[in-house]
């Protein structure tokens, strides 16, 4: 921001471009510089002194300049403008990635332009593809959480910088939250509250995503001797945690399970309820991603956070070296983050699963 006599200039230029839109030669006249010097910041193009690019970009904000996309283009041959294709979904992983790019976007000056799939197969993926390259974008995000999609980015296309997020490793550089890690945190956590072994409800098999939480539960276990327990398999909704908490219910040694997203841990919630489980004085409960509801769960749920946001921020600069030329990047994961809540707080290390049996439970409903 700007201070003192600056911040008096730039405060009447704004007066009198209150009522249009600013023009570039609004900043120029309030910066005090010429329109080729505020082209120059604005595109970044050509050596601008430090001083005077402060001026600018003040000048740019206190007048509330945007720029002139069409213009810009035809300029630079440059358009500001990314595509993403991205799972036609309302899931929150999907879509909070989505978001987390859009604001690393925005916050670059560029805009983005979506393409959604209905189904992630390689056909589907090269369509969305071409389709975002007709609309002249600088460079693609694919958003990858599925085993087709990663699978069809082996042959995604060479004239154009891609970048794929959520995905595994393929010829495309890959951002991701490091899935495997967030669920080894969730999984030593229950251990060591004094659990024999830790139950696990996990996504579906097509999910990448799902896939590295079970392998991160299963491995953590094993590090510690103890044989995992039968996966329970949900798709994600309330409904299949509801279903998954009945089945486990019925486990007389239960004492502690990890879900592999804050959806299901919800449905499970009530299934144990109204089984008369009591979380958290029968059962320990952790999920994953920290929805915003989670800390209004009951009881409040423990989980592992995603960072979206630094997702984003990732995403768009390695999408951004390409744009720029680099022939090569190296793919980022994120680290995860545990966020311990009321459902695994109640102060008392947890009985033996051999002790377990002797709890007095409803039976579950049906």
């Amino acid at each position: 921001m700007s201070t003192g006599s600056e911040a008096k200039s730039l405060s009447e230029a704004a007066n009198v471009v209150a009522r249009r839109h600013p023009s570039l030669a609004d900043v120029a006249a309030a910066a005090g510089v010429s329109h080729m010097t505020v082209s120059r910041v604005i595109n970044d193009t050509g050596i601008v002194r430090p001083a005077t690019r402060d001026r600018v970009l003040a000048a740019i904000e206190d007048l509330g300049y945007r720029p002139n996309a069409a213009a810009r283009a035809l300029a630079t041959g440059r358009t500001a403008t990314l595509g993403v294709v991205t799972l036609d979904s309302t899931l929150y992983g999907p879509a909070s990635t989505l978001y987390g790019i859009e604001r690393a976007a925005r916050a670059a000056g560029f805009s983005i332009s979506v393409s959604s799939v209905g189904r992630p197969d390689r056909a589907s993926i090269e369509e969305a593809i071409e389709t975002l390259k007709g609309q002249a974008v600088e460079g693609i995000v694919v958003i990858a959480p599925h085993v087709a999609t990663t699978e069809a980015l082996n042959y995604a296309p060479h004239d154009i910088p891609l970048v794929a997020v959520s995905g595994a490793a393929t010829a495309v550089p890959v951002v991701a939250v490091h899935q495997a890690e967030g669920a080894r945190l969730a999984t030593e956590h229950l251990l060591s509250l004094g659990h024999e072994t830790v139950w696990h409800v996990a996504g579906p098999l097509d999910w990448l995503e799902a896939g590295e939480r079970e392998r991160g539960w299963r491995e953590t276990l094993e590090k510690h001797g103890i044989r995992p327990p039968r996966v329970t398999r949900g798709d994600w909704s309330p409904q299949s945690g509801y279903d998954a908490g009945k089945s486990l219910a019925r486990e007389a040694n239960l004492s502690a399970v990890f879900v592999a997203n804050d959806q299901m841990a919800l449905g499970l919630l009530r299934a144990f309820a109204e089984a008369g489980i009591n979380v958290p004085g029968d059962v320990h409960v952790v999920g994953f991603d920290d929805v915003p509801e989670a800390e209004f769960f009951s009881p409040p749920l423990t989980t592992v956070r995603q960072d979206f946001a630094a997702t984003g921020r990732h995403t768009f600069a390695l999408l951004a070296e390409l744009m720029n030329g680099a022939s090569k990047v190296q793919s980022q994961l994120i680290p995860p983050t545990l966020v311990v809540r009321e459902s695994t707080l109640n102060g008392q290390p947890k009985a033996p699963a051999k002790k377990a049996a002797t709890r007095t439970r409803k039976s579950p409903r049906s």
